[in-house]
């Protein structure tokens, strides 16, 4: 075979799109050298609970060969013996080899695969946060940046009431707030499997020591804290509930919805030439129109979003079929749902960051838009004031009615402005207003609470909500907004 990596399929998740820190999350180094700490940890908690037969030279060489992986041994042991753990076993072993006898003592291969699963979806789940609460921070100070920027609002994608384009953001902000809580909180549910046996009766290790319950309960509970974790799934078959995947991997889901929706949102802004992501100086949009500045960050974000919303299934259908005590369909199937969905939000989180960071708003064409849009709006606004001077309402409204069926017709049939504001002062009907049609006309006037709403909503929600990330938000922040 060729030892051309060109020469064989590789993922994009890991040759092209993710992170260093995530792709290393996943990688063999890291379950590997994770399953040599739970056999350490485990012969050191059976040492320290008084179990004969395990020596200071074992366990010495065992903490200095933690990460001396000889993957051609382990191969080779697998070949012979098809069976991974046993294989890896067999190099700790060797490598190790004053505990050879003891490692792996009393345990079955789950002990192994699925407390490292649990440590590596931890650690996963950590960068995850570490990256989504800088997103919020970015998006929530655009949001205070233009929370007066008056904007049209959409409904059904047509024309309505407007908003601002700070109080749309926190749409998205909120959003991406529940995000948050639902990934912190299912890393805080994870536990541990801890020591169980083969079938979670823990037999093997009641008879290791000799019939004493209090002893296996303590090593169960001493292995997980050495492992990181402050307790222990309370019962288990072979392996801990693939439940606990499905509880994980739905918070990465729902994220994929949201970000989805996001990018959704700024591409259609972006066809309305009102709010761009960042285009690099030498960027090309288009290898044929030369003109075009394509969203292709935030198409790749929807891209890859559709993929992680659909792993959701891939881990409720292996929870559904877990027979008994376990069966062996569902290892396969998790090597490669779980690692991809965090592989893949770890993706759409990083260009999510640099989209929002980078969002490039033209207020002038958001003006512009408005003005086309307002004067249909302001009709309402227009008969008040008249009723005000003393004019008569159904007289008043009947009169802007046909006006504004004019200016419809000269905008749908003729493609010209709308006029309406034109004809209202060509009117002398309407001349008690006239000297208030500009402030009737203010965009500002038309937003109602959203500024306010924007700062309300930063001040109480946002602002306690990111408070306990401010290390990871300061470490993502652009230098000139971090002094």
């Amino acid at each position: 075979m060729s030892a051309d990596p060109n020469a064989k399929y590789q993922s994009p998740l890991t040759s092209r799109y993710a992170s260093p820190e995530m792709a290393a999350n996943f990688s063999n180094n890291k379950r590997f050298g994770t399953w040599r700490r739970l056999w350490y940890n485990l012969a050191r908690a059976e040492r320290q609970l008084g179990l004969d037969g395990i020596s200071d030279e074992a366990l010495r060489e065992m903490a200095a060969n933690l990460d001396n992986i000889d993957y051609a041994v382990a191969a080779e042991e697998e070949r012979r013996r098809r069976h991974d753990v046993m294989a890896h076993v067999h190099a700790f072993g060797v490598a190790a080899p004053s505990a050879a006898g003891i490692i792996h003592l009393g345990a079955t291969s789950c002990f192994v695969t699925d407390n490292a699963d649990l440590i590596i979806f931890r650690d996963a789940m950590d960068l995850l946060i570490a990256k989504l609460a800088p997103v919020v921070d970015a998006l929530a100070r655009f949001a205070a940046e233009y929370k007066h920027v008056p904007t049209l609002g959409f409904t059904h994608f047509q024309p309505a009431q407007l908003t601002t384009v700070g109080k749309r953001a926190t749409l998205w902000v909120q959003e991406l707030l529940w995000d948050l809580r639902n990934m912190q909180r299912a890393r805080d549910d994870l536990a541990f499997r801890g020591v169980k046996g083969t079938t979670g009766t823990q037999a093997s290790f009641l008879a290791l020591f000799a019939g004493d319950h209090d002893k296996v309960e303590e090593l169960d509970a001493l292995v997980a804290e050495m492992s990181g974790f402050a307790e222990c799934y309370p019962v288990c078959g072979q392996t801990y509930s693939r439940k606990v995947d499905v509880d994980f991997l739905a918070p990465l889901a729902s994220f994929g919805a949201t970000a989805h929706r996001i990018a959704t949102d700024i591409r259609l802004l972006a066809s309305l030439k009102e709010i761009e992501e960042p285009f690099e100086k030498d960027q090309i949009g288009s290898s044929a129109m030369a003109y075009k500045r394509n969203p292709m960050r935030c198409e790749r974000i929807c891209s890859l979003s559709r993929h992680l919303m659909v792993l959701i299934g891939d881990v409720l259908q292996t929870a559904s079929v877990q027979w008994l005590e376990r069966t062996l369909d569902d290892s396969a199937n998790r090597r490669i749902s779980v690692p991809e969905a965090c592989l893949t939000a770890d993706i759409v989180l990083t260009t999510l960051q640099n989209v929002v960071e980078g969002l490039v708003v033209y207020p002038q064409v958001i003006a512009r838009r408005i003005r086309s849009e307002l004067p249909f709006m302001a009709t309402e606004n227009i008969i008040m004031a008249m009723v005000k001077k003393g004019a008569d309402r159904q007289e008043c409204h009947e009169h802007i009615r046909v006006l504004s069926h004019q200016a419809a017709e000269q905008v749908k049939l003729h493609g010209k402005d709308n006029d309406l504001i034109d004809r209202v002062r060509a009117e002398p009907y309407f001349a008690p207003v006239w000297d208030d049609l500009d402030a009737l006309l203010d965009p500002a006037t038309f937003v109602g609470r959203a500024p306010q709403q924007v700062d309300r909503f930063l001040e109480r929600h946002v602002a306690p909500a990111l408070a306990p990330y401010a290390d990871a938000i300061a470490a993502k922040r652009p230098a000139e907004l971090s002094v």
